[in-house]
C-alpha cells in the first residue's frame, strides 16, 4: 500500500479518494502560482475553498472602505475647513489594496442531462434472460445471467479488470450479441451508451461542429444555435469548434460524448468508464450532472468516489472458484458503502 511507505512521493492523479486515502499535503496549480494545502484531497476542497471566500470578503470590505473614502473625497475637497480631512482620506485610499481574486486556470464544464417527461419509463427499463459471453471456444466470461433494471435505478458495475464488465455492459446496449440469452427493452427506451474506447467515434475527417450536429433530435427542434451552445457549454469556444476530430485528446473526446449524450436527450445511459481522461473539473461536473440525471443509469467505473456517490445498486462480477471459469455475479441493492458494510471487501483496484 502507498500509504505505507515511508519514503517521499509525488503524485499526479485525477482519482479523489485515492488522493484522500494517500496524500498528506496537496499542491495546488492555479490562479498563476502554487500554493501547498496540509492534509488530503478533502482537507484541501474545504480549505482552499475557504481561503477563496475569505479572500473576496475582504475584498469586499476594502471596496466598501474605499467607496466610503471617496465619497467624502468628492464632497468635501472644495471645502477649506475639511481640506485637510480629504488629503488624509486620499492617502488612506492609496494605501488600501484590494487584492484582485485572479480568474482560476480551471474551467468546468456546464453538463446538464434532460430526459422528455414524454420518454419517462416506468417499471423495468431493460431486461436480461440467460446472458452469456465468451471469446474462446467453451469459455465464458459470464453465464446464466439473469438481470432486470428498474426505471430510475443507478446501477453500478465493478470488479477488477478483464473480468467481463465491458463485455456485459455491451450486451445490454446491444452493440455486442451474446452467446447465449436475450436483452428485452422497454417500449419507450431511448438508449445512450458511451464506450470505454471511443476512437472508433471520431475517424471522420468532421469537424466538432459537424460531427456533434450529427446527434441533433430534429423532434426536439435542436439547431445549429443549440449544436454550438452544447459545444460552448463543454468548454468548446469560437475555433475550438471548428478543428478537425482528429486533432482532440482524450479529455476532449471524452467531452465530445458527453455533448453527444446531452443531445440525444436518452432515458437510459449506458456509460463505460466515463471519468477515464477527464480532468478533476470536468469529473466533479459530470458527477454533479448524474446525480440530478432523473433517467436510468447503468455505468462501469474503477472510481471509488464516483460510484460510491452515484450508484443505487452493485453488480460486481468476481472471478469463478477456478481459472477459466466464468465469473461470479454479486446483485446488490443499496449505495456502495452499504454493500462495503455487508461484504466487508474493496473496490479492486485494478
Amino acid at each position: 500500500m502507498l500509504n505505507q511507505r515511508t519514503s517521499t512521493m509525488v503524485i499526479i492523479s485525477h482519482d479523489r479518494h485515492f488522493l484522500s486515502a494517500v496524500c498528506t499535503h496537496m499542491a495546488d496549480v492555479d490562479y498563476g502560482g502554487i500554493k501547498v494545502y496540509p492534509g488530503n484531497y478533502d482537507d484541501y476542497m474545504e480549505a482552499s475553498t475557504l481561503a477563496k471566500q475569505q479572500q473576496q470578503k475582504d475584498n469586499a470590505k476594502a471596496k466598501d472602505r474605499i467607496s466610503d473614502l471617496e465619497e467624502f473625497v468628492r464632497r468635501f475637497r472644495a471645502h477649506k475647513a475639511k481640506a485637510r480631512q480629504a488629503t488624509s482620506r486620499m492617502k488612506q485610499i492609496e494605501k488600501l489594496k484590494v487584492e484582485d481574486v485572479k480568474p482560476s486556470s480551471r474551467q468546468y464544464p456546464f453538463i446538464r442531462f434532460l430526459v422528455d417527461p414524454k420518454e419517462k419509463l416506468h417499471r423495468l427499463a431493460v431486461e436480461a434472460k440467460g446472458l452469456a459471453k465468451g471469446y474462446e471456444k467453451g469459455k465464458n466470461l459470464f453465464e446464466k445471467l439473469d438481470l432486470s433494471i428498474e426505471a430510475g435505478e443507478k446501477v453500478a458495475i465493478i470488479g477488477p479488470n478483464g473480468i467481463g464488465k465491458t463485455t456485459l455492459l455491451r450486451c445490454i446496449a446491444g452493440n455486442l450479441e451474446a452467446s447465449t440469452g436475450t436483452v428485452k427493452w422497454a417500449e419507450k427506451a431511448n438508449p445512450g451508451y458511451w464506450p470505454q474506447d471511443p476512437v472508433d467515434e471520431f475517424k471522420s475527417d468532421d469537424t466538432l461542429n459537424e460531427w456533434m450536429g450529427r446527434w441533433r433530435r430534429k423532434d426536439k427542434e435542436q439547431d445549429d444555435q443549440i449544436v454550438r451552445a452544447t459545444l460552448g457549454q463543454l468548454l468548446f469556444s469560437g475555433d475550438d469548434q471548428k478543428k478537425s476530430l482528429k486533432v482532440i485528446s482524450g479529455g476532449e473526446g471524452q467531452r465530445m460524448l458527453i455533448g453527444k449524450l446531452v443531445l440525444g436527450m436518452p432515458n437510459v445511459m449506458l456509460l463505460d468508464e466515463p471519468t477515464n481522461h477527464l480532468d478533476m473539473e470536468s469529473i466533479e461536473s459530470l458527477n454533479t450532472a448524474l446525480d440530478k440525471y432523473t433517467g436510468t443509469l447503468v455505468f462501469v467505473s474503477h472510481d471509488r468516489e464516483f460510484v460510491s456517490s452515484l450508484a443505487t445498486r452493485i453488480i460486481e462480477l468476481k472471478p469463478g472458484a477456478k481459472p477459466g471459469d466464468a465469473a461470479t455475479v454479486v446483485d446488490f441493492t443499496g449505495s456502495y458503502e452499504d454493500y462495503l458494510a455487508r461484504t466487508g471487501a474493496e473496490m479492486a483496484a485494478a
